[in-house]
């Protein structure tokens, strides 16, 4: 391979080591370093392929610290570590490192380690060049396309949207002294769909005339580099300023600033805020420096444009644009419109069209088989087979059989040859669900399909080559599991190529009552039943309690609900006790609501049936029937918060 390693290890007898581990499996070690100052003084001289990294190093700075440094260099890196706290393994696994090697260590350890590091380094490579390519290809047939500067700004993102993940988008213009700041909002309200914010909606929001708008976007200290900040450090800003009160009025936790500097002085700011605290990390720093020559030559084609908003004037309160065509059938059966789920559906996009081994990790009912068949169904191979197996459900005996096939009179009772899953999947796609209940004989075989890309046949003399795309799930914790000796290491970084952690409903509790409705008419067809719809209060208690068992438990309630139920809604339902630790306790209200406790509970309950919309079409203000401005003056005397809704 002759790959150039950097050793990074402040005891000699163990750097010596590794150094000889490494030179046995024919890396180049390029340099020892004993602390992150020689590191740096190496790494200024030589740009290693691949750094292996001790968390704990003599002197002020740490391992983790110089991991910073390293994701700034796109080098990747593999952690060194003996018995460390977890605070500290937690604050390591934030870095993203490609693997970890825990002392004392064996030969086979090392190196196992660094071959699948590699691995899967590469794919990020490859995904991270196809990402880039399609962005290019996007940002071409926007500045072609015929749409004016607003929509041309929301394809833009639309496009960032599968790089960069966002539940806001503010696009702002300085134009230099003296001239308004020009700044458009896009809030994210589905997988494609965007509602555009203006002046004349955060005016509302904030209630805050034009000149104090301004007043607040100049208070804020322009970024001259990309940065990200974590919740406390967002909620850390000028309280004056205009990012903190986007934070404070949707309940933003986290910020990425990607400033882009544009002829005649103008600086544009990519703004990206996320309800999640900790959305954004160091790559992301990486990323946007990749992008930045391209947003560059976007901003600097759409400046030429006649309708461009971008001069001496006040900004534009146009009528609000068009949200983009949605695309009802990209992901057919997968309902909800929560943040953490078109999270979820973003990766699969970033995912689908690669080669990548995909790892959808979640609890039991989460909808992982789901999640498997749109990744096959919206890539290459779609049209190939795809291969489902249980592994919980598969006998420890027949495992081997099963999964690789076997050949006749391989054993006791095999009459015929029997073709396996994997040849079964040979050009498509193979979906192995609960894989963390393989056994550990069966996980060696499985890795060495992974790597070679081949199966033995029980009984058989040859080796058998497979073409496989590898899809697998799993409810455990397989970072427990390796821990207590259950789980491979090497099989782990192998599969854990592209990791989707699907959230449980109890997280996403804005999407029980589209949930609900879509069962609900699904059972009332098949049982024949006319049940309309499901009351408030059994909602309510619904969207409080925990859901252990997902997305499954709750197709199984309405389904027997609905058994239960005679023609029209269903106005009780008997929810099953668990303990508190699935969710929070809430103190029960008095016997006698008061007629503002009636109104609020009423407000909210429009404002969530409009997804959090305030205002224009399809919001609680116009579904009220009340001006904007009286329903925000209502949620104030209220005492209702966006986070009341959310």
């Amino acid at each position: 391979m002759h790959k150039k390693i950097l050793i990074v290890e402040d005891e000699y007898i163990i750097a010596g080591v590794l150094k000889n581990i490494l030179k046995s499996g024919r890396y180049e070690v390029c340099g020892i370093a004993i602390s992150v100052k020689e590191a740096i003084d190496i790494l200024d001289k030589v740009q290693p392929d691949f750094v292996l990294l001790d968390i704990l190093l003599k002197g002020e700075l740490s391992g983790i610290d110089l991991a910073y440094r390293l994701i700034e260099k796109e080098i990747p890196f593999i952690y060194i570590s003996a018995n460390s706290s977890q605070t500290i393994l937690e604050e390591a696994k934030v870095t993203r490192p490609y693997g970890f090697v825990i002392k004392p260590f064996r030969e086979k350890d090392v190196l196992s380690a660094l071959d699948i590091a590699i691995y899967r380094h590469e794919h990020d490579l490859e995904n991270g060049f196809r990402q880039n390519a399609v962005l290019q290809k996007k940002v071409a047939e926007i500045l072609v396309s015929k749409a004016g500067w607003e929509e041309k700004i929301l394809q833009m993102g639309k496009a960032l949207q599968l790089s960069i993940s966002y539940e806001f988008l503010s696009v702002e213009v300085r134009q230099g002294e003296g001239v308004r700041t020009y700044e458009i909002g896009f809030s994210r309200t589905g997988f494609d769909e965007y509602q555009v914010i203006r002046d004349a909606e955060l005016m509302v929001i904030s209630h805050r005339t034009p000149d104090q708008l301004e007043m607040s976007r100049t208070a804020d200290k322009p970024d001259q580099l990309a940065t990200w900040y974590t919740g406390e450090e967002l909620h850390a800003l000028p309280k004056q300023g205009f990012r903190r009160m986007l934070a404070e009025a949707f309940g933003f936790r986290s910020h990425l600033s990607l400033p882009v500097p544009l002829s005649g002085g103008k600086t544009c700011y990519f703004n990206f805020y996320s309800r999640q605290s900790y959305t954004y990390h160091a790559e992301h720093l990486v990323l946007c420096n990749r992008i930045l020559p391209l947003l560059i030559r976007f901003l600097e084609n759409l400046l030429q444009l006649g309708n461009s908003p971008v001069v001496p004037a006040s900004p534009v309160q146009s009528a609000p644009a068009a949200a983009g065509p949605a695309e009802p059938d990209l992901f057919e059966g997968i309902i909800g419109k929560s943040q953490l789920l078109l999270n979820v559906l973003d990766k699969v996009m970033q995912v689908a069209a690669a080669d990548s081994t995909v790892l959808i990790l979640g609890e039991s009912g989460t909808g992982k088989e789901r999640i498997a068949e749109r990744i096959c169904a919206l890539s290459p191979r779609r049209d190939k087979p795809f291969i489902k197996i249980n592994c919980a459900a598969l006998p420890l005996t027949l495992i081997d059989s099963a999964l690789f096939g076997h050949e006749k009179g391989a054993f006791t009772g095999a009459l015929d040859r029997r073709t396996g899953k994997f040849e079964q999947a040979h050009t498509g796609t193979i979906f192995l669900d609960e894989i963390g209940e393989l056994p550990l004989e069966v996980q060696s075989k499985l890795l060495r399909v992974l790597q070679e890309k081949e199966i033995d046949r029980i009984g058989g003399n040859t080796p058998v080559k497979v073409d496989v795309r590898v899809i697998a799930a799993t409810n455990r914790n397989l970072e427990k599991e390796v821990a207590e000796g259950r789980f491979r290491l090497d099989l782990y970084y192998r599969i854990n190529v592209f990791p989707i952690t699907l959230p449980p409903l109890r997280d996403r509790s804005e999407d029980i009552e589209v949930l609900s409705a879509y069962f609900l008419k699904v059972f009332s067809e098949r049982t024949g039943k006319k049940v309309t719809g499901i009351s408030p209060q059994v909602l309510k208690s619904m969207k409080t309690y925990p859901w252990p068992g997902n997305i499954r438990e709750l197709e199984n309630l309405i389904e027997r609900n609905i058994l239960l139920a005679g023609q029209g809604m269903i106005t009780s339902m008997d929810l099953p006790e668990y303990p508190p630790q699935y969710g929070e306790v809430h103190a029960p209200r008095s016997a006698s609501p008061t007629l503002l406790d009636n109104e609020r509970d009423y407000i909210l309950s429009v404002l969530k049936q409009c997804n959090g919309k305030i205002w224009g079409p399809g919001g609680a203000a116009s579904v009220l029937n009340i001006p904007p401005t009286t329903l925000n003056s209502k949620l104030k005397k209220l005492g209702i918060h966006r986070k009341s809704w959310k």
